[in-house]
């Protein structure tokens, strides 16, 4: 989809309901994680970070969305397809600004130039304990992608066409922090398995995105 008809569309989200949970746990990865995020909220232990879903133009205003192949380290997270963002930090005015701040420093893309159109649902992520806040925004401007080298393995960049396929939505059997080789549901997109925390979001982002386009 050319991005010039999809930003006029995409701002209609502001005024909808969140599709929410429901259709975030048709892509969960464990049957608990509803309960899990109740016993997270009691306990008030769990860290925030805030993520962003981020759509912009190709060169030629072709619609993407940009994702990220983290580095292989040693945590829960590591070498997995997850948004630009990260942990909110004191300096940060704000969960958003948490996203914005992390996307600047990741991707390269500066928070100026970035219109966040909604908070999404928040999602609860067990293994490391992390209450997750997205938001879905876009730019308008081309951008000239800088992955922080400390960070980022590899940019992903997903056209809308694929990312609203329902071709790409596969079950995959995976190993977790969990569970040995059980079957998750997932997308595939780009020659990457992408599931849990983010294909949750990413579903939401899309049942969204059904609704506009």
């Amino acid at each position: 989809m050319d991005f010039r008809d999809f930003e006029k569309r995409i701002v209609k989200v502001t005024k909808m309901e969140l599709p929410g949970e429901a259709v975030q746990f048709k892509m969960a990865p464990m049957e608990r994680l509803q309960e899990l995020k109740r016993i997270a909220r009691d306990k008030d232990t769990a860290k925030r970070a805030g993520v962003l879903s981020l759509f912009y133009p190709s060169e030629n205003f072709e619609t993407r969305l940009i994702l990220i192949l983290r580095k292989t380290y040693e945590g829960v997270h590591s070498a997995q397809v997850g948004f630009p963002g990260g942990k909110l930090e004191e300096d940060d005015n704000s969960i958003q600004d948490a996203a914005l701040r992390e996307t600047e420093e990741e991707v390269g893309i500066s928070r100026e130039t970035i219109s966040v159109l909604k908070k999404l649902t928040e999602i609860y992520i067990p293994p490391s304990n992390f209450f997750v806040q997205p938001f879905l925004g876009i730019t308008t401007e081309s951008p000239k992608f800088i992955p922080q080298e400390e960070e980022v393995e590899a940019l992903i960049e997903v056209t809308l066409q694929d990312f609203m396929n329902d071709a790409n939505i596969i079950t995959k059997t995976l190993s977790t922090s969990y569970a040995h080789s059980i079957e998750v549901p997932a997308f595939h997109l780009n020659g990457h398995v992408v599931w849990g925390a983010t294909a949750m979001m990413l579903n939401e982002v899309r049942e969204l995105l059904k609704m506009v386009l």
